[in-house]
């Protein structure tokens, strides 16, 4: 069901930027597997110990997608975009406390304003496609990111998929999630509810296929599931 609100942007505000890095490794389990899988995935593609520019799409929150593939390869540079200043802010001090700010152009915004050349060599796009609501914003992002994108240069996208009430076992199971980290019963029926008005993700993994397709992209390979979520690495055909 798509989110009521007209602007996604909107949802990410100072308070959800403080609670992010918790509640976003207690709502995806694996987290952080997921982000150090998506480094080893660019990785693999483009060759160990190989210089890169690899842009950061929603890099907002944790900066997670940054410091994994950092921690693996010391030659990549990161251009980081992400349209919430508190999002943006909250992981500007991860990436200072990391040690990478050298290696990370911030850019508070959309894709559609860097400049429109295809200077990258690999994109991750992690936790955003079911905050937009419908297909068409969710075309656009890709092609955005795909136009600044060197041919055959892989991108990686993660993210839920499915309509979350056409997954009762899987919603059950998600809530059964927060309850295992010490939620309460009325806590975890407020965020079942949250989920299921909060967000529009692609209903189906050939949907997800779909949108890439459309945006330019040849066949995606599965690399990471848990519940709804899913990750997937596609190349710039």
């Amino acid at each position: 069901m798509p989110s009521s609100s007209p602007n996604p942007v909107e949802k990410f505000d100072s308070s959800r930027a403080n609670e992010y890095a918790r509640q976003s490794r207690i709502a995806l389990a694996g987290y952080d597997a997921c982000h150090d899988l998506a480094a080893c995935m660019l990785a693999a593609k483009l060759g160990p110990s190989c210089p890169a520019k690899v842009l950061v799409v929603g890099a907002g929150g944790t900066a997670q997608e940054i410091i994994a593939m950092a921690a693996l390869e010391p030659g990549w540079r990161f251009t980081a975009v992400d349209p919430s200043a508190p999002m943006l802010e909250a992981a500007t001090q991860q990436l200072q406390a990391s040690q990478l700010l050298h290696r990370t152009e911030v850019h508070l915004g959309h894709v559609d304003d860097l400049p429109a050349a295809p200077s990258f060599d690999a994109a991750t796009l992690i936790g955003v496609l079911h905050h937009l609501n419908g297909d068409e914003p969710k075309r656009q992002i890709l092609r955005a990111i795909q136009a600044r994108l060197k041919p055959g240069a892989p991108l990686v996208v993660a993210g839920n998929h499915y309509a979350y009430a056409s997954q009762p076992l899987l919603l059950q199971a998600w809530g059964q999630r927060w309850r295992q980290q010490g939620a309460s019963a009325e806590e975890v029926q407020a965020k079942l509810g949250k989920i299921l008005q909060g967000a529009d993700p692609p209903h189906s993994e050939a949907a997800v296929q779909a949108l890439l397709h459309d945006a330019g992209f040849g066949q995606a390979t599965r690399f990471f599931s848990s519940l709804f979520w899913g990750a997937w690495m596609a190349c710039r055909r």
